[in-house]
């Protein structure tokens, strides 16, 4: 697949459909992007698993941080990595453990592998690359807009409302 450009469609229908997240690269600093990402799809409603194995054991936004993906307890429909990219391989081959497959690796911005996604989407997953999960969301769900800024979507529909931070969003 080509990974430099993606469908709002394709990317909507991965934010709608995923439910569980493991977060690889999770960090406990409140001024980590990392941080900010996790935040943020915790207050969406996803259920999020930190990983981080220099946190392993204790507790990142009142979630336990796990130190590998194989740790996580119960099955991770996306693995999204704050990793740089050399590390993006090893961590494409622990997903490739887990039982069920994880449906997406997500990896953010600046992070490219393609040789990894190559073997991700072999394997069956679906793989985005070079993108950030909250930035789309907010992108797609038209809250960036709030602020101001062009999300180069246009909807007369009003967002569905559901429990969490902004109360909207795209989630049913």
């Amino acid at each position: 697949m080509f990974h430099d450009q993606y469908s709002d469609a394709t990317i909507r229908a991965i934010l709608d459909e995923v439910k569980t997240i493991a977060i690889v690269g999770a960090s406990a600093n409140p001024v980590r992007p990392s941080f900010f990402v996790l935040k943020y799809l915790i207050d969406k409603g996803y259920t999020v698993f930190p990983v981080n194995p220099g946190q392993a054991g204790k507790e990142i936004l009142g979630r336990p941080c796990f130190a590998s993906l194989g740790e996580v307890p119960g099955p991770v429909d996306m693995v999204d990595i704050f990793r740089a990219s050399e590390a993006v391989p090893a961590i494409v081959e622990e997903a490739l453990g887990l039982a069920p497959l994880p449906k997406v690796i997500w990896t953010q911005l600046g992070v490219v592998h393609e040789a990894a996604a190559m073997r991700a989407e072999e394997a069956g997953m679906q793989v985005i690359m070079n993108r950030c999960p909250k930035i789309e969301y907010g992108r797609l769900s038209g809250e960036i807009g709030w602020t101001g800024v062009n999300s180069r979507t246009i909807s007369s529909k009003r967002p569905a409302m559901r429990g969490g931070f902004q109360h909207r969003g795209l989630r049913k």
